[in-house]
């Protein structure tokens, strides 16, 4: 395996137009202003030089390296602090996404974001799953991925894989089978007004109790939304719906 597998050669970009160069005036610091307000892991990845162009500072996410580190190692990283069979699977993902990104339209290609998750090792050496979401911000002229960011979080599932991609604005979302390589289609989950209001006075860290007498259910009902909430999102808690929620812009 070769890092250079994580760059598919349908999105090779060999050039850059005075009109692609026009785009990037200052943008870094926006990001680094995202980054600093947030506290998001963020990363800039450059598809023409095959590199990083900015690692933000969140040790949970960086292997016990510092920002710089990373950047320097550039895919390098994830070689080496990534288990080889998700590093495989990387690969895979990284293929089978621009394969799907060639035949969006160029007017929205902007507009999906790719989700997948992996291991990787923590400052003590101990794997842990994070999720990554990409969206391309730069493009070429030619409708190729010059610029993306990638947010990285703790993912909420129990097992690597787990891709998808979405429109945004959209009640569809694809899903990678890794075993055939296809895209499949199905509906986003959509929650009620009442699992939300629920989501959110949990978030707020009111109890049941407290949630009942907010919106003027019994206990119950509010133990009733909670168990429906937690078959449509595939989770066993509230801790757990309420961190499938908030990755996937359900709140």
């Amino acid at each position: 395996m070769d890092v250079n597998d994580l760059f598919s050669p349908k999105n090779a970009v060999d050039s850059l137009s005075a009109k692609d160069l026009e785009q990037t005036k200052d943008y870094i610091e926006i990001v680094k202003a995202f980054a600093r307000i947030t506290y998001q892991s963020i990363y800039v990845i450059d598809y023409q030089l095959k590199a990083f162009e900015f690692v933000s500072d969140n040790p949970l996410f960086l292997a016990g390296l510092t920002p710089r580190q990373v950047v320097e190692m550039g895919y390098g990283f994830y070689q080496k602090y990534v288990p080889a069979a998700d590093f495989q699977m990387l690969i895979q993902i990284n293929n089978a996404g621009f394969n799907f990104y060639e035949n969006i339209p160029l007017e929205e290609r902007k507009q999906h974001v790719i989700s997948y998750d992996f291991q990787i090792q923590d400052a003590n050496k101990k794997y842990i799953l994070i999720n990554h979401k990409l969206t391309p911000f730069f493009l070429t002229e030619e409708g190729k991925i010059w610029k993306a960011m990638c947010i990285v979080s703790l993912s909420s599932n129990i097992s690597s894989g787990n891709v998808t991609i979405e429109k945004l604005h959209s009640d569809l979302l694809w899903e990678l089978d890794l075993l055939s390589g296809k895209w499949i289609a199905r509906t986003k989950v959509n929650l009620t007004e009442r699992e939300i209001e629920i989501l959110r006075y949990y978030h707020r860290g009111l109890t049941i109790h407290e949630t009942s007498e907010k919106i003027f259910i019994s206990i119950d009902t509010v133990k009733f939304h909670r168990r429906k909430l937690f078959e449509k999102l595939g989770v066993g808690n509230m801790n757990e719906a309420l961190t499938f929620a908030l990755n996937n812009r359900l709140l």
